[in-house]
């Protein structure tokens, strides 16, 4: 289905997920008249990509909320939210959603800053998203409507899957696993090409077999639609290599205890960067 708005959409924040975000608006269909974004140093991809599709950039915000958005996308660090929120409070209105994707502000912090007639989505995507693969975790704040929600669904969309949590605290959960996670599969290839090499394989093509074996395995998940144990014990015959080697990562105090406690610091430094001060 194509993206269209019936109001404009402000992006305010223009780095590498602004980019990916808006990249896949375009490629949805959304028409670049009905994009504006705001952003006193764009990165190099948005500055491109403004520029080809000919998308207004940086007007005044009196400018903006003469034009009424329907939705504005926070896509800043956390740290600019102070500065950057009190400039869009004039934009704040029961007509107008606004989507944050900023890790560790609260829901609490957006009306505080906003206003209390603020309608406001706090998501978690991760960085896949720049290839069209992410995933999106959402939760809506009182005041949303059902439209707005399905907005902010088909907005999300269009870099990846989406899922909804009604407790806003299982966002920090979400941060340490799909948020935080893409690093730990990347820090799982480099493993395996160290592995490679100890066992006597030239570094360059260990590390060509771990980044092969580990995307084609991602993409075998993602096409069967099977219970990722269930493709695990296809691959696993009885007594085998294959056998020996989850004996190991399956042991006592193996994988799933250390991933459960990486995992877990991760949540709890997500809890600490929400608060004040952290």
């Amino acid at each position: 289905m194509s993206l269209s708005l019936d109001r404009p959409l402000l992006l305010v924040g223009a780095g590498k997920m602004g980019s990916a975000l808006l990249s896949g608006w375009l490629a949805d269909g959304l028409s670049p008249g009905s994009v504006m974004v705001r952003d006193p140093s764009p990165s190099p991809d948005m500055k491109m990509l403004v520029a080809e599709a000919g998308i207004a950039i940086n007007f005044p915000i009196e400018q903006i909320a003469a034009r009424n958005p329907s939705v504005v996308v926070v896509a800043v660090k956390p740290q600019m939210m102070a500065s950057v929120l009190p400039e869009l409070k004039p934009l704040a209105g029961p007509d107008t959603l606004f989507l944050s994707i900023a890790a560790g502000t609260t829901l609490d912090v957006f009306s505080g800053l906003l206003g209390p007639d603020a309608r406001i989505v706090r998501s978690m995507p991760n960085t896949p998203a720049s290839v069209g693969r992410g995933i999106t975790v959402a939760c809506a704040g009182p005041r949303v409507s059902d439209a707005q929600k399905a907005l902010a669904e088909q907005l999300l969309g269009a870099v990846g899957e989406v899922g909804w949590v009604e407790d806003e605290a299982l966002i920090d959960a979400v941060t340490a696993i799909s948020g935080s996670g893409p690093a730990y599969v990347f820090y799982l290839v480099e493993c395996l090409a160290a592995g490679g090499e100890a066992l006597g394989l030239a570094p360059a093509l260990a590390m060509q077999l771990a980044r092969a074996t580990v995307s084609g395995a991602g993409e075998m998940l993602h096409r069967s639609g099977e219970p990722a144990a269930t493709l695990r014990k296809n691959v696993t015959s009885p007594g085998g290599t294959t056998a020996a080697a989850l004996e190991v990562l399956m042991g006592e105090e193996a994988m799933a205890s250390l991933l459960l406690r990486a995992v877990t610091a991760a949540r709890d430094r997500s809890r600490d960067l929400a608060r004040p001060g952290a």
